[in-house]
């Protein structure tokens, strides 16, 4: 037999458990988009977030459907969800709440259509999406009202990519010791540190270098996305376990569904946007 026809030793599956030139490719081209919208004209964040969450939203209502039968009111979850979107622009806070409230309301009457059975699961799981993704994605909207809104918003960007990498690094390398094993074995008290690590130092960097805030300032953004981060994986990982599926879509190689890469940001926008006007007021 000549060396040519030899196969090839079967490849082995990274101890990342994923394509990592995929992820690395989808994550700069992504990263890339965010961040010049934001340095370029900053409201034009707002429709890249508008439209992450409208993907988002429809992979959640695709997933419950498939694997539980559960239906969605998506009409009402997508339009609503919009409405929170770009009203939080003009109105702040008052805009998103209202808009959350006609969404709820919206979703009570759409089902209607459906007839009597699952009617309290469907609603429920109605009013679960449009909480758990443009609601909470429409914080991170809000973060760019202000004249140093762009900054806002990279700091917040910043500290959650910093510690979802620093603790992917640190499980991959390190870890041994899991923090969750029945919702999320990989994940582990020794990426958490990595995590902690990873937000804190891009926490005290941004904060200083790009809204002239105190180190410590920086020290308490980072850790409290640190933890707000994982707590965001760690829900995602229950929402999947309970319904048996790996990822939430396929749009994004080497990542999955774009839901999937939205965790850790979600319930992380809406403590961003406090925790920043709380401690450097615009």
């Amino acid at each position: 037999m000549s060396a040519d026809d030899i196969p090839d030793p079967p490849s082995r599956p990274s101890r990342a458990g994923r394509d990592l030139r995929a992820a690395i490719g989808v994550g700069v081209v992504l990263g890339a988009a965010v961040i010049l919208s934001l340095l370029m004209v900053r409201f034009v964040f707002i429709g890249i977030a508008a439209a992450a969450a409208l993907v988002s939203t429809i992979e959640l209502a695709q997933a419950v459907r498939r694997a539980a039968g559960i239906r969605v009111s998506l009409v009402p979850v997508l339009i609503g969800g919009q409405a929170m979107m770009w009203l939080s622009w003009p109105f702040g806070l008052r805009g998103i709440l209202i808009s959350f409230a006609i969404t709820v309301l919206g979703c009570l009457v759409w089902r209607f259509r459906d007839g009597v059975e699952g009617y309290l699961r469907d609603v429920t799981a109605s009013v679960f999406t449009a909480a758990y993704v443009p609601l909470f994605t429409a914080f991170a909207a809000m973060l760019v009202r202000p004249e140093d809104g762009a900054f806002r918003a990279l700091v917040f960007l910043i500290c959650v990519v910093a510690s979802d990498t620093g603790g992917y690094a640190a499980g991959v390398l390190f870890g041994k010791h899991p923090m969750a094993p029945v919702i999320s074995p990989k994940k582990s008290w020794e990426g958490f540190a990595g995590s902690m690590i990873g937000g804190v130092l891009a926490g005290v960097l941004s904060v200083w270098l790009m809204l002239d805030g105190q180190w410590w300032m920086g020290a308490l953004v980072g850790a409290a996305l640190v933890c707000s981060a994982t707590i965001g994986d760690l829900m995602e990982s229950v929402i999947k376990r309970d319904l048996g599926i790996k990822d939430m879509g396929n749009l994004l190689p080497g990542h999955g569904g774009l839901m999937d890469r939205m965790d850790s940001l979600l319930p992380s926008a809406p403590l961003a946007w406090m925790m920043l006007f709380w401690l450097i007021p615009s």
